[in-house]
């Protein structure tokens, strides 16, 4: 059994070794993989696995020997999934890994936001504080977090993780989801339709897929209903959100600040009006990137291997 990964690099960058995998097949290994090369390499193969190389039904129709393609990830859309299940070839996912690197994450970007930790951490450094007058400055007041309301779109794991890191933090928590599963146990919580999160929100984060239906759902007329006190934080996928809107209402002060660790294109292009948008925080997709969470990927994905390979293929997509 031949195992071909496409892209492995952002899972094992070398701390988070492949052997579990060695022991299931003969493995090959690409850091990365170019479009054109992927027919070369996958040829053989009868598992691919990919993190963000796209296989495309083209592509697919071009590697006759794949019996089972493992995605190192949640999100699969970088798989023709329709495809595949017309050629028989079962698609696997990761549904949960990264849950509390994801959540940790938003609250990293949340609290630069309210306090501008490595602003004041530079202007200590450059001799303000040693120059001041006063036993303290600030750049900007300090944001208390208690009494605020945090909207989250899309409360499955994540979301509702980050309800409970919210929770703990005195805010009152208000969600939107497609369906109204078992209410967190916490108070003050409640549900709510997505208009009515965005408009209430003090700070509003997307935990939600990326569908055909929701595509730029975060747009110019969205942007309107927020409060310009408001905080954007997105860490679920860039193409939820129209980014030359929201850059815009950054730079005409609708909203207080933004935080994405996502983009529509990755890498970000250098003409993504976000760069130089005010007020605004980019970190390149590292929300998922712990190592404990790149080590629950890689025992699950070795474990979706295993289930392929006993017949019994599980986390299924199509």
């Amino acid at each position: 059994m031949t195992i071909v990964v496409l892209d492995g690099y952002t899972l094992n960058p070398g701390d988070n070794p492949w052997e579990a995998l060695t022991r299931l097949g003969t493995l090959q290994v690409y850091d990365r993989t170019p479009a054109e090369l992927i027919v070369p390499r996958a040829r053989a193969a009868q598992i691919v696995l990919t993190n963000k190389t796209v296989l495309t039904a083209a592509t697919l129709a071009q590697l006759p020997t794949v019996r089972f393609i493992g995605v190192l990830a949640t999100g699969y859309n970088v798989v023709d999934v329709a495809a595949a299940r017309a050629r028989g070839i079962p698609v696997s996912n990761v549904p949960e890994y990264g849950t509390d690197s994801v959540a940790q994450h938003v609250f990293a970007l949340l609290l630069e936001l309210c306090h501008h930790v490595g602003a004041h951490d530079a202007a200590v450094k450059a001799g303000e504080w040693t120059g001041s007058p006063d036993f303290c400055f600030w750049r900007s007041s300090p944001i208390e977090l208690a009494g605020l309301t945090m909207g989250i779109v899309g409360f499955g794991r994540i979301g509702r993780r980050v309800g409970e890191l919210a929770h703990a933090f005195g805010m009152r928590v208000l969600a939107a989801n497609r369906s109204h599963r078992e209410p967190p146990p916490y108070q003050p919580f409640a549900w709510a339709e997505v208009a009515e999160v965005c408009a209430q929100a003090d700070v509003l984060t997307l935990h939600c897929p990326l569908t055909a239906e929701n595509a730029q759902f975060v747009n110019r007329e969205l942007l309107a209903t927020m409060k310009p006190t408001a905080f954007f934080i997105n860490t679920a996928r860039g193409g939820l959100v129209d980014e030359a809107a929201l850059a815009a209402a950054l730079n005409a002060g609708g909203l207080a600040g933004a935080a994405v660790d996502v983009v529509s294109v990755e890498p970000m292009r250098p003409d993504t009006p976000l760069l130089t948008a005010r007020h605004c925080i980019i970190t390149p997709h590292i929300a998922w990137a712990s190592l404990a969470a790149r080590r629950r990927l890689m025992a699950e994905t070795v474990r979706n291997v295993e289930a392929f390979l006993a017949g019994r293929p599980v986390n299924v997509v199509n």
